[in-house]
């Protein structure tokens, strides 16, 4: 087990020692999807992500609490404080109420989690809608702490009162100013003030709205992270996560808000996954096509493939899809999975200096890649029985969640038929005649079956298995 845990601080842009705020105990927030439309491949390698983050504590004695938002309303398509709510825009293309979406998505979301071998049991997932009262709270400190001030269209945090605004994404604030084409809202004091509520358009009545102290509307986006992670974690927590696009707007955001309010640190390490690209760059629901897992599992591939294919990379690194990459990650998973099928046995002891090496390669900063070099590396190990090789690679898969260990050993029929052709063969191969030997593998292959010659003699395995 590795003596210390390195995780990579976007705070400080450094590899860090975690040190947690309690012993044995890690707390973590990650930013949730919004539940207007399903979720495509991008977005669940931040689940990925964050599933190995506490996969990792959880190996190495922590306890963890882990809290996942659900966003359902506040966000809006441009990602700021101007266009239409992703919501209501999603209500619009099903001809749903939002409410219905909200129940949709959400549901379709902790589908792909489980397909992921993403348990729920182990998340707490808060909704936005279920927490209008705590976020009209915060918004109240913030105001009578002199941060906020209030325009025709809602209540703004004032950005200029936090001198430490631009630390944490590294923000040109000039730069922002000269490259805005248009000033959307006039009565913002500085181009980087965001909305903590939003008032309802007079002239419509929004389907998800509230009373506040300030008049009838909703909530800003940022501000509904800062009020569920602080109920459920605390107002000073260990860790936060989210995707790198999080980082110079909804995290800065979050920060300042949260910072403000209560006087005290906020988070001590903020980690982020990068982008996941197809042919076109990032892949993003923006265009109306994006794949998802459904789409996988239609096409025939596990789902658990795609989260092997996943950790291959370093969370910190872009990753490029196409089907001929994902082709190959889906090829190696299944010879994991048939591995298991083949070997499955009670008489399997993990090898525990192989564990260890894993645990100590995700213990610095989810180093994944190594992880599964490791583990390929341990199946081409001869000087391991094939029972403990396959015991320790469902230890590893536990570790690393790729479901491996929920499959069970194949009780295959072999017909009478292929028997008596193996014993020819072995007689063949004793005799040293290889061109029969050929021969009768092929044959053998025509009923479903493959041979591999092993130094314990002829192994029989059936190919007949699709995804």
């Amino acid at each position: 087990m590795p003596d210390h845990i390195k995780l990579f601080n976007t705070k400080t842009r450094a590899l860090e020692d975690f040190k947690p705020l309690t012993d044995g105990y890690v707390s973590i927030y990650s930013c949730g999807p919004t539940v207007y439309h399903d979720q495509h491949l991008g977005n669940m390698r931040a689940a990925v992500f964050a599933d190995t983050l506490r996969r990792m504590f959880i190996s190495n004695g922590y306890e963890v609490k882990h809290v996942i938002n659900i966003t359902d309303v506040g966000h809006n398509v441009d990602d700021s404080d101007t266009g239409e709510d992703k919501m209501e825009k999603g209500a619009t293309r099903e001809g749903k109420t939002v409410w219905e979406i909200a129940t949709m998505y959400s549901d379709a979301y902790f589908n792909d989690l489980q397909m992921l071998s993403i348990p729920l049991e182990s998340y707490t997932f808060p909704r936005a809608t279920d927490h209008i009262k705590e976020q009209i709270e915060l918004i109240q400190t913030l105001e009578q702490k002199g941060y906020t001030y209030t325009t025709s269209d809602g209540v703004y945090f004032d950005t200029a009162h936090f001198k430490e605004y631009t630390t944490f994404a590294h923000l040109d604030v000039e730069g922002l100013r000269s490259g805005a084409r248009v000033e959307e809202n006039k009565e913002k004091r500085n181009i980087t003030d965001f909305a903590l509520w939003k008032f309802s358009p007079r002239d419509e009545k929004r389907q998800m709205e509230w009373d506040s102290p300030w008049g009838v509307g909703f909530p800003g986006w940022h501000i509904e992270c800062s009020a569920m992670s602080m109920k459920y974690l605390g107002s000073h927590f260990d860790i936060h996560t989210g995707g790198i696009e999080h980082i110079p707007v909804h995290h800065t955001n979050e920060i300042a808000q949260s910072v403000c309010a209560t006087g005290e640190a906020y988070v001590n390490y903020w980690m982020h996954n990068n982008h996941l690209l197809d042919t076109t760059g990032k892949m993003s629901k923006s265009n109306g096509e994006f794949l998802t897992l459904s789409t996988l599992r239609e096409k025939g591939y596990d789902p658990l493939a795609y989260r092997y294919f996943l950790l291959t990379a370093h969370y910190r690194k872009e990753l490029g899809f196409s089907f001929e990459a994902f082709d190959a990650a889906s090829v190696a998973y299944t010879k994991l999975a048939d591995f298991v099928r083949t070997h499955k046995s009670s008489d399997g002891a993990i090898i525990s200096n192989y564990v260890d090496t894993v645990r100590s390669q995700l213990a610095d900063d989810l180093a994944t890649p190594e992880a599964i070099a490791t583990l390929w590396k341990m199946l081409k190990d001869a000087e391991h029985s094939h029972a403990d090789i396959c015991a320790t690679l469902i230890e590893v898969s536990i570790i690393l969640g790729l479901g491996l260990e929920i499959l069970e050993k194949d009780i295959v029929h072999v017909p009478n038929e292929v028997t008596e052709l193996l014993s020819k063969r072995d007689t063949a191969r004793s005799s040293k005649d290889f061109t029969e030997s050929d021969r009768l593998r092929d044959e053998i292959a025509t009923h479903g079956f493959s041979v591999k010659d092993t130094a314990t003699g002829q192994e029989l395995k059936k190919t007949a298995r699709s995804l």
